[in-house]
């Protein structure tokens, strides 16, 4: 999440009844805090700052500074201990380690997948699905990163420990990090038990090879941020042959248990387990064969009744108070964790699913389970090809050649209504001045008036009086009595030439009966676009009416009309979804001014 640099909204001290609150906050999200540490942590006195952020992908995240250094972090009303926060209360969350390697791919933005866990003798910590986790590097208790966790611990076991294991939210040496006094972890020794556990297990497994005790032994007083990619390839061949070592471990456990019986992992699963397995199974189902991008944004429950619960097999029920998410909407946060979509509360008190990553690699892998229809599965594929990817127009202006200005080009072979660009005309006006020898012999910077030139480009007042012109007078009358012209180039078509300058589309606010405001957009046919296309979108994105009405005075030319002020969601449009330079769009001031949010 803080792998770029972010963008600070605000910063300012928090007031003494805001810290109580906050200090009531962190004792409900991190129990296992003692009153005196409590107290340490979110002190009386000592001044604590709050800072307002926006990430780099519009996140907008709340941080908590105490002495210089971010201690807390909050997304959506949750909690979060920063890296400075856990080297002072390193038994804060449950741990899992890593290689030390991996902590430049998760300070780069990368999830930690589960290859690159270390599998202590002693076990895992238990953890749910949706778990708050640190990670830490082998050898060191000091965390280095925050994250959530994707399965719980007897799924990862499960898995063979294969596939992705925390949603990783911030590391040192992040750009949250940065933002404190950049310390770097303290050296915590492992507990002694785990580590006499740890070199026993290690000269099992790895027959006493000295790269991984070497690598395993205070890895943090050999490694910083220069040696990390000195010795990224030696430890990352390490880190490959762990991995196969896990791997080959989870083919022979695998092996054991198909000689018990196939079905004992599905039977030891708890009644919570099995729901949020269903609760996956239905949102990645719903996803793949129900959900067009036409139909976003969704409203959360519309998408939870009228698309989850139809994909629930035979004979089971959606519960989500059987689940260990026990809310829709901490399910959903997950999932937003996950990058797997974004939700918004678009409406006061209403969420809704604004963006949905199509391509995302669970999405793609999920498989229809068998009884429903399998032409819902290919849905997926087919969408993208029903749908019509919008390019914006190649718009060039022209000058065509009037009557009066026909004996200024006809040298050049031009004729009445030729089309010339500007850079056309500029040549062939420079030409004529040169053939004809008009150039001012003592300053270059005139051009004498022939006969031509005062037909075409002086007015008759003017012809009695002017004898000279400057260059760029003359050549910007000479635009000016030209006929103004545009050509317009749609992707995969011929070249359409007009006359007069193209029209911008035009947004217009209006004002309708009991003082409701609806805004008017016109000239969308002009750049290819289907004005009852633009309706339907818009129409869906702030759930207001829409409707197409002709425009009175033209001939098959319509208007879209919309309730409220859209001009926000319509520049968003048009400006980042379908590329349209601004100067072909009118009244994107118009615009309400947004409110700070509260």
């Amino acid at each position: 999440m803080f792998s770029r640099a972010f963008r600070v909204r605000s910063n300012t001290a928090i007031k003494g009844s805001d810290r109580r609150k906050l200090r009531a906050d962190v004792a409900a999200a991190f129990p296992n805090l003692s009153a005196e540490q409590l107290a340490e942590f979110i002190p009386n006195k000592e001044e604590l700052n709050v800072i307002k952020i926006y990430c780099h992908k519009g996140e907008a995240v709340t941080v908590y500074m105490n002495n210089k250094n971010p201690v807390l972090f909050e997304i959506e009303k949750a909690l979060y201990p920063t890296v400075y926060t856990l080297w002072v209360y390193p038994d804060l969350l449950p741990a899992f380690s890593t290689w030390p390697p991996v902590l430049q791919k998760l300070a780069g933005g990368a999830d930690l997948m589960l290859p690159g866990v270390v599998v202590p003798p002693s076990g895992f910590p238990q953890v749910e699905r949706g778990t708050l986790c640190a990670v830490t590097l082998l050898g060191n208790r000091a965390p280095v990163a925050v994250g959530v966790a994707t399965m719980s611990t007897a799924e990862m076991l499960a898995a063979g420990m294969k596939g992705k294991g925390f949603a990783v939210l911030h590391t040192y040496m992040d750009h949250l990090w940065e933002y404190g006094d950049k310390s770097n972890p303290p050296t915590l020794a492992p507990l002694v038990t785990d580590s006499v556990d740890k070199e026993s297990a290690e000269d099992e497994e790895m027959g006493g090879k000295e790269p991984v005790i070497s690598l395993s032994t205070d890895p943090l007083q050999q490694m910083n941020v220069g040696d990390l990619s000195l010795q990224e390839q030696d430890s990352c061949a390490i880190l490959m042959g762990k991995e196969e070592l896990d791997e080959n471990r989870a083919a022979e456990t695998a092996e054991d248990a198909s000689t018990e019986g196939l079905q004992e992992p599905e039977d030891s699963r708890t009644p919570q387990e099995q729901m949020d397995a269903l609760f996956n199974q239905c949102f990645f189902h719903a996803l793949k064969c129900k959900v067009k991008k036409s139909d976003l944004p969704l409203l959360t429950s519309t998408f939870l009744r009228s698309h989850m619960f139809s994909c629930c097999p035979a004979g089971q029920q959606l519960d989500i108070k059987k689940s260990s998410y026990k809310k829709f909407s901490k399910f959903l946060q997950y999932m937003q964790h996950q990058k797997i979509l974004q939700v918004k509360e678009l409406n006061k008190g209403v969420e809704s699913i604004v963006e949905v990553d199509w391509k995302h690699p669970e999405i793609k892998a999920f498989a229809v389970p068998e009884g429903f229809s399998s032409a819902s599965a290919a849905h997926d594929s087919k969408s993208e090809d029903r749908e019509q990817v919008y390019h914006a127009p190649e718009i060039i202006p022209l000058y065509g050649v009037s009557t009066k200005m026909i004996p200024l080009f006809q040298e050049s072979g031009h004729k009445k209504g030729s089309s010339l660009s500007s850079s056309e005309v500029r040549n062939i006006i420079i030409n004529y001045v040169k053939a004809n020898e008009l150039v001012d012999e003592t300053n270059k910077n005139l051009v004498k008036v022939n006969a031509i030139l005062c037909d075409c480009l002086l007015d008759k007042s003017e012809q009695d009086e002017i004898s000279h012109l400057k260059w760029d007078d003359l050549l910007s009358r000479c635009l000016e009595r030209l006929q103004p012209l545009h050509q317009v180039t749609f992707f995969g078509q011929e070249p359409i030439v007009r006359k007069g300058n193209i029209e911008p589309i035009d947004i217009n606010i209006a004002q309708r009966s009991s003082n409701k405001k609806v805004t008017i957009i016109k000239n969308l046919e002009l750049y290819g676009l289907d004005p009852q296309c633009v309706a339907n979108i818009l129409q869906q994105k702030v759930q207001a009416s829409a409707t197409i009405t002709p425009i009175s005075g033209t001939k098959d030319r319509v208007q879209v009309q919309i309730q409220g002020n859209q001009i926000h969601h319509l520049a968003k449009m048009l400006l980042e979804e379908y590329q349209l330079p601004r100067k072909y769009i009118r009244g994107l001031e118009k615009a309400p001014k947004l409110g700070r949010k509260k």
